[in-house]
């Protein structure tokens, strides 16, 4: 049996009044793109932070490619990197000066050829001689990435990474942590740009008050939870609630849908109730429908 990337087992961690982790279970296979999702105070960074050893959780177990947090905490750490979601950096150095210190922190010397390799993927060679404090927050993000795979781990964290930056950006580091993720290293990526997760996960836990209310397949996640919807827009909206359906702004009313198979019966049934049809508009089954289902449900 392969040894899974991360295996999180009855995970507690309490701040005064609040509970932060009550009793989280969580596996990630290696290999896997992975989502962990859930709003504000969810717990999503209290479990990152202890999963690097950065808060002692009060309960539970914490494993990274089988090595265990707190009692292996040097091969644990070592196995694991993390792009955290603040921008936390060192003033004092050039980009390529703080990569070779970080990896002088594993232990690794002479690892140029890596980061000239990192610094080419993130569009950051142009930087390498640059000072943190002359960067942008975008550029800031990226040598956090830089940062987090400078001792090449095979788990890697994620944790809002795209927070605050452009789009360009965004869609050139999520090619690269695609390749990452090709090449065999598991990604766990926290987000709260739903369709990134959607995109790119392949398998999704939700938090909610330090607890996992949902864990499963992409796919199946949305197969279960979200339907589709027909939005029309009424020449008379009062009629709306009478045939079903939930009023919106601007005349507009929508209609849940299972199936597709159900669009014509709801047409049909519009059209005898004599409603008057202006617009059609058909929506599809998105995470963010599936996550407010959840955090509505739990």
């Amino acid at each position: 049996m392969t040894t899974p990337a991360i295996r999180i087992v009855s995970a507690t961690k309490r701040y005064a009044s609040l509970q932060a982790l009550a009793g989280v279970d969580l596996e990630v296979a290696q290999g896997e793109f992975f989502g962990l999702l859930g709003p504000n105070g969810a717990g999503k960074t209290t479990l990152i932070s202890a999963l690097s050893g950065l808060v002692r959780p009060d309960g539970g177990i914490f494993e990274i490619m089988g090595h265990n947090v707190v009692s292996d905490y040097r091969n644990a750490r070592r196995n694991l990197g993390v792009v955290p979601q603040e921008l936390v950096f060192d003033p004092f150095f050039s980009v390529r000066e703080l990569l070779r210190i970080q990896s002088g922190y594993f232990g690794i010397r002479n690892n140029d050829d890596w980061i000239d390799e990192i610094l080419a993927s993130l569009d950051l060679t142009a930087k390498a001689g640059a000072n943190m404090r002359m960067l942008s927050g975008g550029m800031k993000r990226r040598v956090l990435v830089a940062q987090a795979l400078v001792h090449r781990p095979p788990v890697i964290v994620l944790d809002e990474p795209t927070a605050g930056v452009d789009v360009e950006l965004r869609q050139g580091l999520w090619q690269f942590i695609r390749k990452l993720n090709r090449d065999g290293h598991t990604i766990v990526l926290t987000t709260h740009y739903l369709e990134e997760a959607e995109t790119l996960c392949g398998r999704i836990a939700m938090l909610k008050s330090g607890k996992v209310v949902a864990l499963d397949t992409t796919e199946n996640l949305l197969r279960r939870f979200a339907s589709h919807s027909l939005g029309v827009r009424l020449e008379n909206p009062e009629m709306a609630a009478a045939l079903g359906g939930t009023l919106a702004v601007g005349g507009w009313a929508n209609f849940p849908l299972e199936r597709y198979e159900d669009l014509e019966p709801l047409l049909a049934r519009l059209r005898e109730a004599g409603a008057r049809i202006l617009e059609l508009r058909l929506g599809e089954a998105d995470l963010e429908r599936v996550f407010v289902e959840v955090m509505n449900r739990a």
